[in-house]
């Protein structure tokens, strides 16, 4: 029950988004005076629709998508009569670009307020870089599942830090020479070790090389190949420990302090959304693999059915930080998307219009007046080309995301 309603939020979430990108586009045309003649959300056959002023809006039955229909996008667009002197193409370049800019700032303005949600509601990655020890302690063998707060078993003792010499205070820059910047680097750089390692330690301006024997423990860890970013549910695994305690992994936050915050990890999540966007065409190989029957990766792309569902995975499990995190990274990622200067997307538009403005300035100052708008039917061949292989791309996600789709939970 609780999966369910949690696909229906998420899929609920997608289709906000969906709205507020084409709502973007719809109020910025309106208030610069052009004329927008539908605002429908998804595709296909109608479900509904009604008119207020002179726009018709509407629901179709395939949420894929969704449209604004502003008269004049393009020169070879039809126009009645009461259109042609409001024809978006014939507006101001900057005018054009605000009302295809705006779709796209409103994925990003979204993604920032579920960012905030997250910040005020369940807290943030710590700031803090450097890996400093907050205390040492002996080493619990075990650690319970979520259900019981992840707790640690009782242990007794001295622990293998401070045993060996290591104390509060003290910044661990290395592991066996392998630099330490931040306490999660610290972590992750001792959880594979066994036997005995060099921490390299920053003592009050000294530096020292202490021989630390690791002992092994029971611990829920970030999925391999993951980071505390992707909110991924943790999994068992016998790791390497040596007792020593860091600054906490998130810091929640007050509305006001959580705006500086939200920027700076929304910063963080814009560098690793852009990485992963650059990284799609490579993933073409392993989604076949996941279709043809091969391992499914944690990081291959989803459907929106995909991303529902692992939705609904997380609200099942009570991880509704991981749901709000996953939406937010969803409208990054729509925002980025459209963002490429490809058409039919807003980025294409975008481009078409800076050639026209970087053109007839050009022709200005060569005393010529300005050239014609873009054909856009000599472009339509490469829009084509675009959509088609955007269309399979999406297909090949779908049928990865029903046939093998990701498992986050064992």
């Amino acid at each position: 029950m609780v999966f369910a309603l949690g696909v229906t939020l998420f899929a609920l979430g997608i289709g906000l988004s969906i709205a507020l990108h084409e709502a973007g586009h719809m109020w910025s045309a309106k208030a610069l005076g052009m004329k927008v003649r539908r605002y429908y959300i998804g595709f296909g056959p109608k479900i509904f629709s009604f008119r207020r002023g002179e726009t018709e809006y509407g629901l179709k039955a395939i949420p894929a998508g969704g449209f604004c229909d502003i008269a004049g996008m393009t020169a070879i667009d039809e126009l009645a009569p009461d259109e042609v002197d409001r024809a978006m193409y014939k507006q101001k370049a900057w005018k054009r670009i605000v009302v295809m800019s705006a779709g796209i700032a409103m994925n990003f303005a979204l993604g920032f307020v579920l960012i905030m949600v997250l910040a005020v509601g369940w807290g943030l990655p710590n700031p803090e870089t450097r890996a400093v020890v907050e205390n040492t302690a002996c080493v619990s063998p075990a650690q319970a599942g979520k259900d019981d707060g992840y707790a640690l078993s009782e242990c007794s003792g001295v622990g293998p830090a401070a045993e060996a010499g290591i104390r509060a205070g003290d910044v661990i820059t290395a592991v066996n020479g392998e630099e330490t910047a931040t306490f999660g680097d610290l972590v992750d750089a001792t959880q594979p070790l066994s036997g005995t390692a060099d921490f390299t330690v920053d003592r009050d301006g000294q530096t020292l090389v202490i021989p630390v024997q690791i002992q092994q423990a029971q611990r829920w860890v970030n999925p391999p190949g993951s980071t505390m970013e992707d909110q991924l549910p943790p999994v068992s695994a016998e790791v390497g420990a040596i007792g020593v305690g860091g600054p906490p992994r998130t810091v929640q936050y007050a509305f006001l302090p959580a705006v500086p915050a939200s920027l700076s990890f929304t910063g963080d999540l814009f560098v690793q959304t852009a990485h992963a966007l650059t990284q799609m065409p490579a993933k073409v190989a392993d989604l076949w693999t996941a279709v043809t029957g091969g391992e499914r990766g944690v990081d291959t792309p989803v459907s929106v059915v995909g991303a529902s569902v692992i939705g609904g995975e997380f609200a099942e499990r009570g991880i509704w930080e991981a749901f709000v995190l996953l939406l937010a990274v969803l409208n990054f990622f729509l925002g980025m998307f459209n963002l490429l200067p490809l058409l039919p997307l807003d980025g294409g538009h975008i481009a078409v219009t800076v050639y026209e403005k970087i053109r007839n300035s050009i022709r200005k100052v060569r005393g010529l007046a300005a050239g014609a708008p873009v054909d856009y039917m000599k472009l339509m061949p490469l829009t084509y080309v675009f959509v088609v292989l955007g269309g399979a791309y999406m297909i090949l996600a779908l049928t990865a995301d029903i046939v093998n789709p990701i498992q986050l939970f064992p």
